[in-house]
């Protein structure tokens, strides 16, 4: 029994040294849902015994990133496109894909639901069009001005293949972007942005997306089909986001609890709106965000731990 004893304290002794040996490193993205996520999923992966980092990194970079080693978990990974960059990294063997949660997301042309009492055929792109007016910031003559970010969602192929009177304004960053909508509905004035749900603007703004013609692979290679017959990407993006969580490859068999563990994490769509909510609007650092956000939902995310850890 001493015996039994002694050589399992040796294990477990030769298991925290193992584990400090290296950083599980989760990457920090530039939207507050996925860096107060990445914190809770972070605390969980600390509960089973692990030291973890998290890397500052940009959502463009971290396929790279996690391909090399350099991160090995991401928690809120958005695929919008069946043959994008996440696919391919994942069919060539670079990164795994460890599955769906539960939410699903969407990202396009978005307006405060208050905006439809001046343009009330809204939210059909063809009222868009008649409204464009009513969206000038003075700065683009008549044009209407469509605001967003650095990423590149073939906004201006769509409205010049649409006919839109139009003009982008790209902003730097998310922070920005939120910003001028957050201005803009103080001041109850007419806006058109890029927006991505969830996020806490589904908590804290009502609105609608701008419903373009139904996304069809046939719109980014033939220019016969859709309104325009002699144009591409003559329609919205998809209406359907996938929302994954991602792996280094290597993570299985190295950190096979956090394996496990990362198998179990699921988002609802309120979680991750709440999440943004907590770091854009009510503007909590770290721990007292965390700490709000497991108030809410801390029976759910105990649950994530409810597994027999492989040795």
């Amino acid at each position: 029994m001493r015996v039994s004893l002694l050589f399992l304290l040796i294990l477990v002794s030769l298991r925290a040294m193992a584990v400090e040996e290296q950083a599980i490193v989760l990457p920090l993205n530039d939207w507050p849902s996925q860096r107060l996520l990445s914190k809770i999923v972070g605390a969980k992966i600390e509960q089973l015994g692990y030291l973890v980092e998290y890397l500052p990194l940009s959502s463009i970079n971290q396929l790279g990133a996690m391909r090399k080693g350099f991160v090995h978990i991401q928690v809120e990974i958005w695929q919008t496109y069946d043959d994008g960059d996440f696919i391919k990294a994942v069919n060539k063997g670079y990164i795994e894909d460890l599955g769906l949660h539960s939410a699903f997301g969407r990202e396009d042309w978005w307006y405060p639901e208050y905006v439809e009492e001046l343009c009330p055929d809204l939210p059909s792109w063809q009222a868009l069009k008649k409204c464009t007016a009513i969206f000038s910031d003075g700065n683009h003559g008549s044009k209407g001005v469509y605001y967003t970010g650095p990423w590149n969602y073939r906004d201006a192929a769509m409205i010049r293949s649409l006919g839109m009177d139009f003009a982008i304004e790209r902003l730097d960053d998310a922070e920005q972007l939120w910003q001028k909508l957050s201005q803009a509905e103080k001041n109850k004035q007419p806006i058109v942005l890029l927006h991505w749900s969830p996020n806490w603007v589904d908590v804290r703004i009502k609105g609608n997306f701008v419903e373009f013609p139904d996304y069809d692979k046939a719109c980014e290679q033939d220019p016969a089909w859709g309104v325009n017959k002699e144009m591409l990407y003559d329609c919205g993006n998809p209406k359907v986001t996938l929302i994954k969580k991602a792996a280094w490859p290597g993570v299985k068999h190295k950190w096979p609890c956090v394996y496990q563990l990362m198998t179990e994490v699921n988002f609802t769509t309120e979680m991750i709106s709440y999440a943004s909510y907590l770091y854009s609007v009510e503007q909590k650092t770290a721990q007292p965000a965390i700490d709000k956000w497991l108030a809410k939902y801390g029976e759910q995310s105990k649950a994530w731990l409810n597994f027999t850890c492989p040795i």
